[in-house]
């Protein structure tokens, strides 16, 4: 296997599993992936730097203020040279209203194998929950 081909494998791994990592609701593993210096920017637009920010943005998700979220990627694409990647995927949401979700995207900047930056985008303003089916 070439470098360039391990490099892309590396990084699709790493993103799957920070994926899964979400899904799992592991908030120390999630972590984990994160440089100590590594930059969020949610939809929103609000910039968290640090861990400690960004952990701190997390906290509530994985509290469970918003529901049980699992994202679903749908498309994955990877500059192994750049140490770049971008995941399009499906958040789906069970809250006490029913089932919802929304389409969005992470780009994701690595260095050293950890996420130096997360900047995620979304198909809604605050979340917009369309409904969606079981799946």
């Amino acid at each position: 296997m070439t470098g360039s081909a391990f490099e892309r494998e590396m990084i699709e791994r790493l993103v799957l599993d920070f994926t899964d990592a979400f899904n799992r609701n592991d908030l120390e593993c999630v972590m984990s992936y994160f440089t100590e210096n590594a930059v969020y920017q949610e939809f929103n637009g609000t910039v968290n730097r640090g861990r400690a920010a960004i952990r701190g943005a997390f906290e509530p998700q994985f509290r469970g203020q918003f529901g049980v979220m699992k994202f679903h990627t749908e498309d994955l694409f990877v500059d192994a040279p750049a140490g770049k990647a971008l995941i399009r995927w499906l958040c789906t949401l069970h809250t006490k209203r029913g089932p919802a979700g929304w389409r969005g995207l992470d780009i994701l900047h690595f260095e050293n194998g950890r996420i130096s930056e997360k900047h995620t985008y979304a198909k809604a303003v605050v979340p917009r929950l369309d409904p969606v089916g079981e799946e």
